[in-house]
């Protein structure tokens, strides 16, 4: 009894403060030559107001800011479906967020839960993130030659592309499916939570819908890399087992 009592408290509370940071080096010779060396930083699934709160989103914050990003990325689920946004919760989110740091800039997507807040807009804007709702955009950074950031709120969406070097947002993995004819040379997703819980050999136990297909860390689908964030809140279940929060750092070398 004793032992399952620690378990429980381990996995309820240790287990889902303790934030870390998955680094990735991303090698294309595609790349334009003003991003080799680009630091860009992604953050997922913080679904405010169960495991999250100011305390765990001010650690973040710092974390985030450490590593000195020229870019980061949020891709979804802001504030858990079952919280109630108050004024004090929404100004807590924009207080904070708002000081994340990007030299070169702050974009966001939507999940479908997102989609269903009211507040989403508001709180992602007062962030000081741009909102990409199907929509893409060309980044520049010292160089004439830019790449392209491809936001999906909806992966059936139609959205016209260049020829420039491509990353996707989506916010579920197994969405891939609907783009992958874009030729993306990198997407990030979330949503996975990790598997909630992980076992050495075995990974995640616990799959969702959207995720059934593509839950690991990283995948090549026909040339194109999906990496996959385990995000840094809980939902429904709330806790983590060998699934520590986590934020995702990827570097960028074109050689």
């Amino acid at each position: 009894i004793f032992l399952a009592i620690l378990l429980i408290i381990f996995i309820r509370f240790y287990g889902v403060s303790q934030i870390i940071t998955k680094e990735y080096s991303i090698v294309d010779e595609t790349l334009p030559q003003g991003f080799d060396g680009m630091k860009i930083v992604q953050i997922s699934d913080i679904h405010y107001g169960t495991t999250i709160n100011e305390t765990s989103l001010k650690k973040m914050v710092n974390k985030v800011n450490q590593l000195k990003p020229d870019i980061i990325l949020f891709t979804g689920d802001l504030i858990d479906v079952s919280i109630n946004p108050t004024e004090k919760i929404k100004a807590e989110i924009t207080v904070n967020l708002s000081k994340l740091e990007a030299t070169i800039g702050k974009y966001a997507i939507a999940s479908n839960e997102d989609k269903n807040n009211n507040d989403f807009n508001d709180l992602i804007s007062k962030s000081g993130f741009t909102f990409l709702n199907n929509e893409s955009k060309l980044i520049y950074n010292d160089d004439e030659e830019p790449l392209e950031l491809v936001g999906f709120s909806d992966t059936k969406s139609n959205i016209e592309l260049s020829d420039n070097y491509k990353i996707a947002l989506i916010h579920r993995p197994d969405d891939i499916s609907d783009i992958i004819d874009g030729n993306y040379n990198l997407v990030l997703a979330g949503h996975t939570h990790g598997g909630v819980i992980r076992l050495p050999f075995a990974g995640g136990l616990i799959y969702l819908d959207g995720a059934k297909n593509y839950h690991n860390d990283y995948y090549d689908i026909e040339g194109t890399k999906l990496y996959i964030s385990s995000g840094l809140g809980t939902s429904n279940l709330n806790f983590r087992l060998f699934n520590q929060p986590s934020i995702s750092l990827y570097r960028f070398y074109k050689n």
